[in-house]
């Protein structure tokens, strides 16, 4: 067994609890959650809860299949997470062009619906600011320095959703081999349609930075940090492989990848799993001290306080496949950068605002380089209860370097869990707890509260005591994913009845923030 860190990072020195949710599953009027009205509410709520963390997904632009995890850049943001209400306040827009986005709050996303109607309003906002850019520059700054400022991704990002619109939405690898990479693309120069779709963009990205910095700002004054996410990995149609084709296993020809990112077979899926993400050229990124990575790290910390690196092993061994086998038992591993980066990575960000992602089969090789790296790993307390006393997330086994989560984005709710599990493993449960189970999702919560872990995270849903049709992901599920949303009605009724109970396990487990603590005393 690896040892705990000797010293945690200063951002978990403290005892604390936080709420996920993602962006998207905010209440809104609009079709989908946003970063305005509702989310300051929702920071109300945990600031009043006695909560100290927001933990949310990646808040990337998605493409095909929606998934928060498979963006078209690392560094942009979703536009439909942009707050029209505020738009409609400054008169850029109004409430009959928006319509057609109007929905009951508590109607689960329809990504299809929004993509088919989103871009012709954002182009009517976009024309109505072009016309008159005073009433949103007095409250969001100037769009120009906005665009100087974050040219080095924002025009790359721009540059491909400008072709992406012009090939019909083909992946950039079937795009004219004049414009196959953004080096080339840079030649061709723009037609006068090209160069509003382009400013479009960067105008959509420069209201979403606007709001956001204004929501963060609003949660950083009520003593709520939020932690963000970062898949290790970029998705193959993005502006970040477009860019920058080099620093990924590619052929000669560009656009095909020689290997790309998965996992073996294992207890849990026999045939392993074909991701498809291409795979880094390790040693082109080790000879300019990994500086894409580190900028990579730094756009991020410019939207959160804290980082989860999702799928951490791969910086120590990555599972590699070939692509012209398509099959994910007959990759090999790969060894990755190791402590190398890491080091590189604690000079760049001394305080070390990263939480690793070390869940599912993981070797002493990853926990060593992670302890090593001075990073908190993860803990799933659903994924205690399979009758061993040996088992690393049961709380009498947690080391008290690990973030503990009742479940994550990827699990069931913890009533659908408990629900849908063997008996054997809702027996463990009730035993260990000595708890009859009536109410699981809060049993969950007053057992994680009451653990060594540092930084307890709970998904909203258990709040609301929610079954497996709130589940936001189901891996491997084709369909019905990242669509769950919560209601204004569901928010309040939870803020109302439960902020005082919730309030008060904190203080009783010693989790109130900082601020509340002098407070109390």
């Amino acid at each position: 067994m690896v040892p705990p860190l000797v010293e945690l990072p200063t951002w978990l020195k403290d005892r604390s609890s936080g709420i996920f949710l993602h962006a998207t599953s905010l209440p809104g009027r609009f079709g989908i959650g946003n970063i305005g009205e509702s989310a300051r509410k929702f920071t109300d709520f945990l600031a009043k809860s006695g909560f100290g963390f927001w933990q949310t997904c990646p808040v990337g632009p998605t493409g095909y299949g929606d998934s928060p995890y498979q963006v078209f850049s690392s560094s942009a943001g979703n536009p439909y997470l942009i707050d029209w209400q505020q738009l409609i306040e400054i008169e850029l827009i109004n409430e009959t062009e928006l319509a057609v986005l109007i929905s009951d709050s508590h109607d689960d996303i329809d990504y299809g619906h929004l993509y088919e109607n989103y871009s012709l309003i954002a182009e009517k906002a976009y024309l109505n600011f072009d016309k008159n850019r005073n009433s949103l520059e007095d409250r969001y700054g100037s769009f120009s320095d906005f665009k100087e400022l974050n040219m080095d991704w924002l025009n790359p990002y721009c540059c491909y959703q400008v072709y992406k619109k012009e090939s019909n939405n083909k992946p950039w690898w079937k795009w004219q081999k004049d414009i196959r990479t953004y080096n080339s693309a840079m030649h061709s120069g723009f037609s006068e349609s090209q160069l509003i779709t382009f400013d479009i963009h960067a105008f959509l990205q420069f209201i979403f930075f606007s709001q956001w910095n204004e929501l963060r700002s609003y949660a950083n004054l009520n003593g709520i940090k939020i932690i963000g996410d970062l898949p290790i990995y970029v998705a193959p149609d993005s502006a970040d492989v477009w860019e920058r084709p080099e620093l990924f296993q590619l052929d000669e020809e560009l656009g095909n990848f020689t290997h790309v990112a998965g996992v073996p077979p294992d207890y849990f899926n026999e045939d392993g799993q074909f991701w498809g993400n291409p795979l880094y050229d390790w040693e082109v990124h080790r000879e300019d001290g990994y500086k894409w990575w580190m900028d990579r790290l730094d756009s991020q910390l410019r939207l959160f306080d804290v980082v989860r690196i999702d799928h951490f092993r791969g910086f120590h061994n990555y599972w590699s496949i070939p692509v012209s086998q398509k099959d994910a038992k007959l990759g090999n591993w790969k060894t990755g950068p190791g402590l190398d980066f890491w080091k590189l990575a604690k000079k760049r960000f001394p305080t070390l605002p990263f939480l690793a992602e070390d869940l599912g089969l993981i070797t002493d090789g990853v926990r060593k380089l992670r302890c090593s790296a001075g990073l908190p790993g993860m803990a799933v307390l659903q994924f205690a209860f399979d009758g061993d006393p040996e088992n690393l997330y049961l709380p009498h086994n947690l080391n008290h370097d690990l973030v503990l989560y009742t479940g994550t984005h990827d699990n069931d709710t913890t009533c659908g869990w408990y629900h849908s599990t063997l008996e054997e493993v809702r027996g463990n449960f009730r035993t260990y707890f000595n708890i009859p189970a009536e109410f699981p999702s809060w049993d969950m919560l007053r057992m994680a509260y009451r653990t060594t872990a540092k930084l307890v995270v709970i998904p909203m849903q258990d709040l609301l005591s929610l079954g497996s049709e709130a589940r936001l992901n189901e891996p491997g599920a084709p369909f019905g994913n990242w669509t769950w949303r919560m209601s204004s009605w569901e928010l309040d009724r939870v803020s109302n009845e439960c902020s005082d109970y919730i309030k008060g396990q904190a203080e009783i487990c010693g989790r109130l923030p900082i601020v509340e603590k002098l407070v109390l005393n």
